[in-house]
Formats: C-alpha cells, structure tokens, sequence
C-alpha cells in the first residue's frame, strides 16, 4: 500500500477552497429558501446531482458496483443522507448562517465520540478529549445565546439533529461493508434515496414554489454541481492522496468561513457570545484532527 502524504501547496489550497466552498453554500441555501421551499431545494438539489454523477461517470467507464453485504447499509445511508439535509435546511430557514454553521459543522466532534467506542485504533487521547470539550461547550453558548432577534431555537436543534446525521453517514462508510465500494458508489446511493424522500416531504409540507426567479435555477445548479456531486467526489479524491488526519485539520474553516460570509454577505448580526462559540468550536475540532 502506498504512503499517503502530508499536505502540500496544492494541498492546503485545494481544502481550503473547498471549505470556502461549503461556507458560500450556506449563504446560497439561506437566499435560495426565499424562492423554494427548504425541503423541495434539498430534493431538487438531489436530482440534480445524480445527473452529474451519472454523466460522470458514464465519461469515465465507471460502473456501480455494490457488493451484496453492503447494499443494506447503502440503503440506510441515503435515508440517513435525507435526513440530515432536511434538517440543515429548514435550520437555515429558521436561523441565520452563522448559527447553523456554527453547530452544523460540529460533525467532527460527535464522529470522534462514536468513533471511540465504535472504530478500533480511534480512542480519544488527552488533547482530543480537550477539543471535544471546547467544540461541545462552544455548541452549548451557540444554542443558549438568544439576544440576537433572528436566533431561534427551533433552527439550532435541527443544525444539531442534521450533524448527528452526518456524523452517522461518516460513520457507517468507514465502518459497515459500504466501506468497500467506491466513493462514487457511496455518493450515488445518498442523492439517489434522499431525493424522492425530501420532495414528499416537500409535497406535504406546503407549496414547494415560494417565488420564482430564475436565479433559483442557478443556485440549484451550483449546489448540485459544485457541492453534491463533483465538490464531495473531490474531497474523496483528496482522501486518496492525503493522509485522513491532515485533510480533517481544515474541517475547522468551514464554520468560520460561514459565519464571516453570513456577516459579510447577508448583514447577520452577530453577538459577542457567537464569536466566542466560534472560536470554541473551531479550536475544538482542529484538536480532535490534530495527530
């Protein structure tokens, strides 16, 4: 087996790319929920993404494969997959950017709890222990802050419900027998189940149209192409190259990044206690990455 190796040049720049990338797209969900109902934008986002993975991977030669064994598991990771982008975007509708990305991208934190006790070789150490504690306390300041009027609380426990579906889906891939198909695979089953589940539920929920412009297209196709499809199938790429732990150490951008844009980009208001959420929650999930 080859060495992996630590991070480069092109390394750094391309996390950090994408970690700018999954901070924008908080922004582009927040501004999108004016035209398309939170749960419809997540569907459509699905079927748009299996489009480009099936383009993909048709001009590749790649095919599908699912190992009997894990076919099961694959099937669960889409619901999980569904559920998990529910929560993040009727978070959104209900809360600003900087909250939700602030306990969204907590994922880290409850994948290492579980993964103690759950992955052999993956037992908290002193520092990341440490980390845990900051992230998790940092979370608890986020949700308790109420003095901003678009704060609600509603909004945070589904940003908290959506990561510890995330963490889920993380965990069953490195952990079940889905871990031996392709990332490509993987991805497939997650857009592919999740779809049809969020657009019932979009159905039921209310009107799925809020108000029509055609920017919304636009946005939908950014988060199809650039996020659910080819974004996350560059970040397994990036897996194949580098070492794991190095490429998790940038997980700790994406929130800050966020909250900065939903500032910057949306006019959010943001409290002293949120800023120091954030430096919490940051500091706690590069400890737990750091090897």
């Amino acid at each position: 087996m080859t060495e992996k190796r630590a991070i480069d040049g092109f390394g750094a720049t391309a996390l950090i790319g994408f970690s700018a990338l999954l901070a924008f797209n908080q922004v582009v969900i927040k501004l999108t929920t004016a035209g398309i109902a939170p749960a419809a934008q997540a569907g459509f986002r699905s079927v748009g993404a299996v489009i480009v993975l099936l383009i993909w991977a048709y001009a590749r030669g790649i095919r599908f494969t699912v190992p009997r064994a894990a076919l099961g598991w694959g099937i669960l990771s889409g619901f999980l997959f569904a559920f998990e982008f529910l929560c993040l975007f009727l978070a959104l509708d209900l809360t600003t950017v900087s909250r939700a990305s602030i306990i969204f991208y907590t994922m880290p934190v409850w994948l290492a709890l579980a993964a103690h006790f759950l992955l052999p070789g993956e037992r908290l150490t002193g520092i990341r222990i440490l980390g845990l504690a900051l992230a998790v306390l940092g979370v608890v300041i986020a949700m308790g802050d109420r003095s901003n009027g678009q704060a609600s609380l509603a909004g945070d426990i589904l940003a908290l419900l959506g990561t510890l579906g995330w963490a889920a889906v993380a965990l069953m891939v490195r952990a079940t027998p889905l871990s031996q198909t392709a990332p490509v695979t993987q991805l497939m089953f997650q857009v592919v189940i999740s779809a049809p589940i969020m657009l019932a539920f979009a159905a039921l929920s209310g009107p799925m149209i809020r108000d029509f412009e055609p920017v919304y297209l636009l946005s939908l196709a950014f988060q199809s192409i650039c996020i659910a499809s080819l974004g996350f199938l560059s970040w397994f790429w990036l897996l194949t190259i580098y070492r794991a732990s190095s490429v998790a150490s940038f997980a700790f951008l994406a929130p800050v990044l966020s909250v900065i844009l939903g500032w910057l980009v949306l006019g959010e208001h943001i409290g002293p206690l949120i800023w120091v959420a954030l430096v919490m929650v940051a500091t706690g999930i590069f400890l737990i990455n750091r090897r």
